[in-house]
């Protein structure tokens, strides 16, 4: 929550910088947003393959059949709630704005200094990498380059929890400057709201639709199951990490049907890959800065859904800090939709704002997979046993 305040304050020091602040005073906020969004853009092909590499290696090193339909789930869950997210906001963004209005670019202000840090390899590359190493290491088992993986995404994970989070506030603190200056920062702030009004709705909307199917399925009572799991919902709402929730994740979800081993192995296992309120998030918010910024066509579902499948793998792993998801998923945005930096800016700026909730929803929406698992490996036992008594 602090880091929330601390964002918000960055917003409205930039709103009263650019409205009233000398010319000299907001470029110097400009240059700061222009270095550190190059420095950001040097970092995304590290997050990606070091999440990437180190997530995918860690899953060899459980049962085959338990890991897959877990996996399987999760990612199931996660493409159909960034799909729904997506027909929702085509469908409601445009009526938040009935004027047509669209957000300009800054084009009267510059930066004091041009410095561009380009970085080491494209966002495709560093996919590719990640999944060549990531899979090879599980059939090898190999440990020297396990480790290397291992210690580089602790060292990404440093950056951004040292560097790249605090020093957020200043950076949105110069998007919002730039848009004080030119005028379109109330409007900007309008559609926020809205947004993130409707981000928090569908997270409750995905969630209750996640409960139902595992309460049908199970024959249990859905409600039951989920008042159960919100002790996981209030933590991450304060710890923003869907990582370190484990601990309450595992308490509430032992206190249901689920069986301890299933619940001992899903919670670690859902908390790296099952991004159902991330997805919601980013989906929506992807969509809205499009339609704000001039310059963006809105993709159809047809080419949209690549998008989405790709950032339901680029955002393995990435629950482990708070922002790693988004992070992670600009690189596919910049890659595979042509996010500038303003976009990638706005971007950030929404999805840090309600980023407690998306993992509220992500360490949630576990439960409900989870209890999916333990059903379905019941029954594949039953049947097991009864072929052997056979």
């Amino acid at each position: 929550m602090k880091l929330i305040l601390k964002l918000l304050m960055g917003i409205i020091i930039g709103i009263l910088v650019g409205l009233f602040a000398p010319y000299g005073i907001i470029r110097l906020f400009i240059t700061f947003q222009d270095i550190f969004g190059s420095f950001i853009t040097f970092m995304i092909p590290f997050i990606i393959l070091f999440f990437i590499a180190s997530g995918v290696s860690g899953l060899g090193k459980s049962s085959g059949k338990l890991v897959g339909s877990t996996v399987g789930l999760s990612y199931v869950s996660t493409i159909i709630a960034g799909t729904l997210a997506f027909f929702v906001a085509i469908t409601v963004i445009p009526l938040l704005s009935p004027s047509g209005q669209e957000i300009t670019e800054s084009t009267g202000l510059t930066s004091f200094l041009e410095l561009e840090i380009e970085p080491l390899m494209s966002v495709m590359t560093a996919l590719m990498i990640a999944f060549v190493f990531g899979i090879g290491l599980t059939k090898i088992e190999g440990t020297w380059l396990k480790s290397f993986f291992d210690e580089g995404k602790d060292i990404v994970e440093l950056v951004i929890a040292k560097i790249i989070i605090p020093l957020l506030p200043f950076y949105i603190a110069g998007i919002f400057a730039s848009m004080g200056a030119e005028g379109t920062v109330f409007e900007t702030l309008k559609v926020f709201g809205l947004v993130l009004l409707m981000v928090i709705t569908l997270h409750w909307v995905w969630l209750l639709i996640q409960y139902t199917i595992a309460g049908m399925i199970t024959r249990q009572n859905p409600f039951a199951i989920l008042r159960k799991m919100l002790p996981a919902y209030f933590t991450a709402l304060g710890t923003m990490s869907s990582v370190a929730t484990i601990p309450v994740t595992l308490r509430s979800l032992k206190q249901t049907k689920v069986r301890e081993g299933i619940a001992n192995f899903g919670v670690p296992l859902g908390a790296s890959i099952h991004l159902s309120g991330s997805m919601i998030t980013i989906t929506l918010c992807s969509t809205a800065v499009m339609m704000m910024l001039p310059g963006f066509e809105i993709p159809t579902i047809m080419q949209m859904l690549p998008v989405l499948l790709m950032l339901g793998v680029v955002m393995v792993a990435a629950p482990g800090v708070p922002g790693g998801a988004v992070m992670a998923a600009v690189g596919v945005l910049t890659e595979m939709l042509g996010f500038t930096e303003a976009a990638i800016g706005l971007m950030i700026a929404l999805y840090m704002a309600q980023d407690s909730f998306g993992t509220a929803a992500n360490v949630t929406g576990d439960g409900a997979i989870i209890t999916l698992v333990d059903k379905l490996e019941k029954e594949d036992f039953e049947v097991e046993n009864t072929e052997t008594k056979a």
